[in-house]
């Protein structure tokens, strides 16, 4: 059974719930953190009510829903599945963000950061595909608003946790 944490926010009784697992992988740091961070981008992008998961899989299991999901052949560092609310329907955004602490830890290395840092990156840059966020492929992807976004957030979430 996958261990799991939850995050809800500090000082609010807001509906937002947020579950980090690790599907029996060992994760290179805590996972309290990455559950408060969902949150905070949840927050920040004005979500009041959320259901989102987070867990940590293997490069096999991430593989093998980039293949069955996406159609791609091999691991990636991050897999998103969203569902929004439709007009008229549930309050509630419900996601599910997947992500692989091994190809994290590649591409911190070839990007010169570190596997925390990394893995911060796709904490929110997955929390922003459930959103509803995209982005294009290839060269533009750096140069798109999502990525604009995520890194604000990303600045906003270091300056809050360094005051902490």
């Amino acid at each position: 059974m996958p261990r799991t944490r939850r995050a809800r926010p500090r000082g609010t009784t807001s509906g937002l719930s947020v579950a980090v697992s690790t599907d029996g992988i060992r994760t290179p740091v805590p996972r309290a953190p990455y559950a408060r961070l969902a949150a905070f981008v949840l927050r920040a992008e004005g979500v009041r009510a959320a259901l989102l998961s987070v867990t940590f899989v293997s490069a096999r299991a991430i593989a093998q829903l980039n293949a069955t999901h996406l159609g791609h052949a091999g691991p990636t560092d991050v897999i998103s599945f969203g569902l929004r609310p439709e007009k008229g329907g549930a309050p509630a955004v419900v996601g599910d963000v997947y992500l692989c602490p091994s190809v994290a830890r590649s591409n911190a290395q070839r990007f010169g950061t570190t596997t925390r840092r990394e893995l911060e990156r796709l904490v929110v840059h997955g929390t922003l595909h459930v959103l509803g966020w995209d982005h294009d492929e290839g060269a533009g992807r750096e140069r798109s608003k999502m990525w604009s976004r995520q890194e604000a957030l990303l600045r906003s979430w270091n300056r809050s946790e360094s005051r902490a």
